[in-house]
């Protein structure tokens, strides 16, 4: 017999092994230098940094800082590609779940890859080019000033173009919503 004591004890352990477990935190690789074919779940490469991936899978969200560069090829990543303020973004024959979207920097390149959501440049100061990818949502540049090339790109939603100097160039795009403003040509 348990007792006054032992019966609540033993109902307590009950409650706790039918509690929902907490939720495991995704952990974050800070990347400084080059990976591999290894799996990560979030990828950070930190202000200043160079980061080199080949055949690497991000099961999050890769984040570039400030003045950082990234180059990925061959890559996997479930969520976004997110560059702010990044001095370089290259995503080359990746695969990206989310958005790739690349703000207030410098250079950026998405080329021959699948985006599902959306390619964004905004307020970026040099060389951008989005080519030969196919996007399941958006392709959206806005007020860039150092040139940008759309070509042959397929595209599920809109390509917009706004205030960009000097216009966006490019052709060949394929795109089932509207092509509007300054690539209402492209």
């Amino acid at each position: 017999m348990l007792g006054r004591f032992g019966s609540a004890a033993a109902a307590l352990g009950t409650l706790v092994a039918l509690a929902p477990a907490a939720p495991a935190l995704a952990e974050e690789t800070t990347c400084r230098g080059s990976l591999g074919a290894v799996t990560v779940d979030n990828l950070r490469v930190p202000e200043g940094a160079r980061c080199v991936l080949t055949h690497t899978r991000v099961e999050g969200t890769i984040k570039v800082e400030r003045s950082a560069v990234l180059g990925a090829r061959r890559v996997r990543v479930i969520g976004n590609v997110q560059g702010e303020n990044a001095r370089r973004v290259n995503v080359i024959r990746s695969r990206v779940g989310g958005s790739v979207q690349v703000k207030q920097g410098r250079a950026a390149r998405v080329f021959r890859s699948f985006v599902n959501a959306d390619i964004q440049y905004d307020a970026n100061r040099s060389r951008l080019a989005a080519s030969r990818n196919q996007v399941g949502g958006n392709i959206q540049v806005f007020q860039n000033s150092g040139g940008v090339r759309i070509a042959r790109n397929r595209v599920d939603g809109n390509l917009q173009c706004k205030e960009n100097s000097p216009a966006p160039r490019g052709g060949g795009n394929v795109v089932q919503g509207n092509k509007e403003d300054q690539c209402a040509g492209l």
